[in-house]
């Protein structure tokens, strides 16, 4: 099957599909979840690590600004170049290791880390080394990754039903029923109900909201030995190792192979330009990415290119009007969040299984590989500590 949807991305480069056309409410709400999964899951993160530096809110608002921009335009530009749904993030456990590294460093020697970081992410790309690494990861490999990484997404749809059981249940149902009466249209379905829910439990609460454009702010970075070291180089191993390899992996299982140089490349490029402004680290998305690259974004694997189009566009508009829309997925209820992720992920999850154990001479690698990136453990104890902090604070947001 993955060699089937290589050859047609293949053809897709010749063809040039019309945006137009290729378009549809599934791919638009697949963009739309995989922003909601991205913003809700770590903005808290991010709202800690500008804290951690003593960022006041402006600075705050700013980091929002750079975020959503940078990810909204390589998002929106890789995909349409590529004719592939090319979802770009925040490194989560980047800004999770901020959070513990950050206090008693001046603002403009974080910059300096931040740009420090970006560069090495860039020459990573330009060089062609991070392709070649690639080469070397079996498709059952990739997809038992993939799987690990969905892993505690899926989970979390049940293990929240034990507080809540009403909405996820609800949801969860929807689902089902949609997939078989309406497939493209399941997981809108799931959303529209999980708000619904929510809202008759008045559990959604928009108070104190105000629609205004966030105002970027620049911070001229300094440089200091110290903390390039103590910040800069973690930032640029957490984010590769942890985010950068998962992300590109995750393209590879669903059958969608570019060259990952460039697209590296870009991402670092994106945080050279950004970081002054609080863009910290971007770098390729695997679980708010996984979202669409599944039947659920469109059934047709050339389209599904649209979903990242849309992911780019809901991005940009996070970015221009960063505080106010954080706040209002910040008002949406944990529990909502964590069952629309972990619903939106099933059809994935189930395909990257399906592809990890099915080639029996990878399949002990496969095991071993898919147990370890679920149980979250990782060979260096810090990115094992940042990991672990994504998750508390994807939680308590």
């Amino acid at each position: 099957m993955h060699k089937t949807t290589t050859q047609h991305l293949a053809q897709t480069s010749e063809r040039r599909p019309s945006l137009r056309r290729d378009i549809s409410l599934s791919s638009i709400t697949a963009g739309f979840v995989a922003v909601i999964i991205g913003y809700t899951s770590s903005a808290a993160i991010i709202f800690q690590a500008a804290a951690a530096a003593g960022a006041s809110p402006a600075q705050i608002s700013s980091w929002l600004w750079a975020l959503g921009i940078g990810m909204g335009a390589t998002s929106l530009g890789l995909s349409l170049h590529y004719r592939m749904p090319l979802l770009t993030a925040w490194s989560t456990p980047g800004a999770a290791f901020l959070v513990t590294s950050l206090p008693g460093i001046p603002m403009e020697e974080a910059i300096g880390a931040f740009l420090f970081s970006a560069l090495l992410i860039t020459l990573c790309g330009v060089s062609g080394l991070f392709e070649r690494l690639m080469r070397y990861i079996p498709s059952s490999i990739a997809s038992a990754m993939l799987a690990g990484i969905l892993l505690r997404f899926g989970l979390e749809l049940f293990v929240v039903m034990e507080s809540q059981w009403l909405m996820p249940l609800t949801m969860l149902a929807t689902w089902i029923a949609g997939r078989r009466l309406w497939p493209s249209l399941a997981v809108p379905g799931v959303l529209i109900i999980g708000l619904t829910v929510a809202a008759m439990q008045g559990q959604i609460n928009l108070q104190g909201i105000s629609l205004a454009p966030t105002m970027p702010v620049f911070t001229a970075p300094t440089f200091t030995l110290a903390t390039l070291i103590g910040v800069g180089i973690p930032l640029f191993v957490i984010t590769m190792a942890t985010q950068n390899l998962p992300g590109v992996a995750v393209l590879r299982a669903a059958g969608y192979r570019p060259n990952s140089s460039p697209l590296i490349g870009w991402t670092g490029g994106a945080s050279l330009l950004l970081a002054p402004f609080g863009g910290y680290a971007f770098n390729m998305a695997a679980i708010s990415a996984a979202v669409c690259l599944g039947p659920d974004a469109h059934a047709d694997p050339k389209r599904r290119y649209t979903a990242g189009v849309a992911a780019g566009v809901f991005y940009l508009g996070m970015g221009i009007f960063g505080a106010t829309v954080t706040g209002i997925f910040m008002a949406l209820p944990t529990v909502l969040v964590m069952a629309l992720a972990g619903i939106a992920l099933l059809a994935t999850l189930g395909g990257g299984l399906a592809n990890a154990f099915h080639d029996p001479t990878h399949r002990d690698a496969a095991i071993i590989t898919f147990l370890l990136t679920g149980s979250g453990v990782t060979l260096l104890g810090f990115v094992r500590k940042a990991l672990s902090a994504n998750f508390t604070y994807a939680k308590a947001a």
